[in-house]
């Protein structure tokens, strides 16, 4: 069932999948570093464009070149499926950047981290 609470076991194999993001706070959470406001922004209305999809809406705090995604399903308070998929989609968008035979560029300082 999407929202039932995941167990501990759960959540720690769900994080094997997820570099960078931790349980924090009965919270699942990760922290991009962007290369500066514009970035952190797009950042926020791709992930924005995510969660509308999903229906299912995290915590977002905004820096100048920073951002902290928080994911926990409100309903149960507790995080659960929808969480931890919707973090794996985020982590897939946020860090992805065209391979190096690709015709894409690929943008020329360090993109999100």
């Amino acid at each position: 069932m999407p929202d039932e609470a995941l167990t501990p076991e759960q959540i720690e194999d769900a994080l094997n999948s997820l570099p960078g993001w931790e349980v924090r706070d009965g919270w699942l959470r990760c922290k991009y570093r962007t290369p500066g406001w514009p970035h952190t922004l797009l950042l926020a209305n791709t992930i924005g464009f995510l969660a509308e999809a999903a229906d299912h809406h995290p915590d977002l705090e905004l820096g100048y070149a920073q951002m902290i995604v928080r994911l926990q399903t409100h309903r149960v308070k507790a995080i659960t499926g929808k969480d931890t998929e919707l973090a794996a989609q985020i982590q897939q968008v946020a860090t992805w950047q065209p391979e190096e035979t690709s015709a894409l560029d690929g943008f020329p300082k360090r993109w999100i981290h």
